[in-house]
C-alpha cells in the first residue's frame, strides 16, 4: 500500500514539474535568467565556429593567391581552384548559420519580449504569442532559415567581397601573365577550351549575385541587415 502511494505521489511530483516556474508575474526569475544566459553561451559557440570558417577561407585564399603570383609560370587556374575552394567554406558556413540561427533566434525572442518590456513598457510585447513560440522550440526545436538565405547572409557579410577579389585576380593573372594566346584561349584548362571556361566563370558569378541580392522575405529573426542600418540620435529634446 505504502509502495502504491510513494508511486502516486512520484508521478504527481513529475507532473508538476517545471509548473510555475517561468508566470509571467514572477518577470525575469533566476530561471529565466540561467536560460538567457545558456542560450548567450550557445549561441557564442556557434558564432566562433562561423568565424573560424571564415578565418580559414581567408588564409587559404591569401596562400593560393600568394603561390598563384609568385611566378609567371604558375598556370591561372589555381584562382580557380581557390574560387572552388572558397566555394566549399561558404556552404559549410551557411550549415553552421543555419544552426546557429536556431540559439541566436531563442536570444532574440526573449530579448525583445522580456528585457526590452522590462527597460520600457510604453512599447508592449512583440509577440503575443512567443512564450507558445518559445515552449515549442524547445519541445521540438527545428532549423527556421533556409540554406539559400543562409548562404545570401554569409554572401553580403563576407564571402561576396572575397569572390570578386578573386575574379579581380584571375582577370589579372590572364592579362599580365598570359601568353601569347589571345583572349579567351588564354582561359583555356588543359582540354577545356577558354570560352567554355570563360562561361563557366560568368556563370557562376551571375549565380552568387542572384542568390545574395534578388529581393526576399528574410526569416532571420532580428538579424541586422543592410537596410535597418540607420543613424542614431542620442541627444534629447
Amino acid at each position: 500500500m505504502s509502495d502504491q502511494r510513494s508511486i502516486e505521489s512520484q508521478e504527481m511530483c513529475d507532473s508538476e514539474i517545471g509548473s510555475g516556474l517561468l508566470e509571467e508575474s514572477m518577470g525575469p526569475s533566476s530561471a529565466l535568467a540561467h536560460l538567457y544566459r545558456g542560450e548567450i553561451h550557445r549561441m557564442k559557440f556557434w558564432r566562433e565556429r562561423l568565424d573560424k570558417t571564415s578565418n580559414w577561407a581567408i588564409t587559404l585564399m591569401a596562400a593560393i593567391l600568394t603561390w598563384a603570383f609568385s611566378s609567371r609560370n604558375n598556370p591561372h587556374y589555381i584562382v580557380l581552384l581557390a574560387i572552388v575552394t572558397v566555394s566549399i567554406f561558404l556552404l559549410i558556413e551557411a550549415r553552421r548559420y543555419r544552426a546557429y540561427d536556431i540559439w541566436r533566434s531563442r536570444v532574440r525572442m526573449l530579448q525583445q519580449n522580456v528585457f526590452a518590456l522590462g527597460l520600457d513598457e510604453s512599447a508592449g510585447v512583440v509577440d503575443q504569442e512567443w512564450r507558445q513560440k518559445l515552449s515549442e522550440d524547445y519541445r521540438m526545436p527545428k532549423v527556421k532559415v533556409s540554406l539559400e538565405e543562409a548562404l545570401a547572409h554569409r554572401l553580403r557579410r563576407v564571402y561576396a567581397p572575397l569572390f570578386l577579389v578573386l575574379l579581380a585576380a584571375w582577370i589579372f593573372h590572364l592579362t599580365a601573365y598570359a601568353s601569347t594566346t589571345g583572349w579567351p584561349r588564354s582561359a583555356a584548362v588543359a582540354w577545356v577550351p577558354g570560352g567554355v571556361v570563360l562561361a563557366s566563370v560568368v556563370a557562376f558569378y551571375a549565380g552568387i549575385l542572384v542568390v545574395a541580392y534578388r529581393p526576399r522575405e528574410w526569416h532571420i529573426n532580428g538579424e541586422i541587415l543592410p537596410s535597418d542600418v540607420t543613424g542614431w540620435d542620442y541627444s534629447q529634446d
